[in-house]
């Protein structure tokens, strides 16, 4: 029992330190100085000219994020597919359920054009 908690406290130790080391180092080595020249936004070398801050379609994002939850959920694909011959019907069931959903949701933002990236 004793060395359970050992292993628990060391994670802890070690969850504690790695971000604080960094941190620390980063104090010690940054700059002290600073200057127009040291604080002005650099960007290939062009000053900018005008707002800096420019606004991206939402198209990205959402794009971004379909690709992403079609990507994790296929992941959980693996194991049902690699432990196919050992299932029960039931479970086969459910996941072609499950791909079904997923087809279900490609074809949805298909059609609501998420897909498109121009």
């Amino acid at each position: 029992m004793q060395n359970e908690w050992l292993y628990i406290g060391i994670f802890l130790v070690i969850g504690i330190i790695v971000p604080i080391v960094p941190l620390v180092f980063s104090r010690l080595v940054a700059p002290r100085k600073p200057n127009p020249i040291k604080q002005s936004t650099y960007e290939c070398g062009i000053e900018t000219v005008g707002d800096s801050w420019v606004q991206f379609k939402a198209q990205y994002y959402i794009f971004a994020l379909v690709f992403l939850v079609f990507d994790v959920e296929t992941v959980f694909l693996f194991p049902w597919a690699l432990s196919l011959k050992q299932l029960p019907l039931f479970v086969v069931l459910e996941g072609v359920l499950f791909i079904g959903i997923l087809v279900a949701g490609l074809v949805y933002a298909w059609r609501k054009g998420m897909l498109e990236w121009a």
